[in-house]
């Protein structure tokens, strides 16, 4: 099996994430989401990856399969200054899903903000039934408060739980300001 991972300018690839976003979070399902109000940020970078061949070199199903977004921000943790990476829609299509798409989509991501030395750690939101992927891939559970920006200005988001991957910093704890909309 043949997989490639591309790892691509957000804006300039969205046309080819769009249909995939869509198949995975309809309007109609999201509008009923705890999420489904929140006015998200645009990917810096965004790790894609082809259907993958079968062992005749073949995709029977092409398309992209799997997305992971990767957002750059310079932040605020406890009130100073830091430069954060961010990890945010993540979708693997139905007939895809299983195969461990999403975590090499996130492993490559990962190392993709790990590659940019600034950055002191990564943040990212998802709901309870993805805790347990997180964190197996080195995730940890932040237990501060997360502020972004929203169109009725600065809030204190709480729409899904945080969890943090270390870098050279480790926060768990504490406020992080995201000095912008979430991801």
């Amino acid at each position: 099996m043949s997989i490639e991972i591309d790892v691509l300018n957000g804006d300039a690839s969205w046309p080819r994430v769009e249909p995939l976003m869509n198949a995975v979070w309809p309007q109609h399902v999201v509008e009923k989401l705890s999420w489904g109000h929140v006015k998200w940020a645009h990917a810096d970078l965004r790790v894609l990856i082809e259907a993958p061949e079968d062992s005749n070199g073949e995709s029977p199903n092409p398309g992209l399969a799997c997305h992971v977004g990767i957002f750059f921000r310079t932040a605020t943790w406890n009130g100073r200054k830091v430069d954060i990476g961010g990890i945010g829609g993540v979708a693997t299509r139905e007939d895809f899903r299983g195969r461990g798409l999403a975590g090499l989509a996130l492993g490559a991501a990962v190392q993709t903000m790990r590659d940019h030395e600034a950055i002191k750690f990564a943040l990212l939101f998802c709901e309870p039934h993805n805790f347990a992927f997180y964190e197996a891939r080195g995730w940890h559970k932040f237990t501060g408060e997360i502020y972004a920006e929203q169109p009725e200005g600065r809030i204190r988001f709480e729409a899904m739980a945080p969890f943090v991957f270390d870098f050279t910093r480790a926060p768990r704890d504490g406020v992080i300001d995201l000095c912008g909309l979430p991801w």
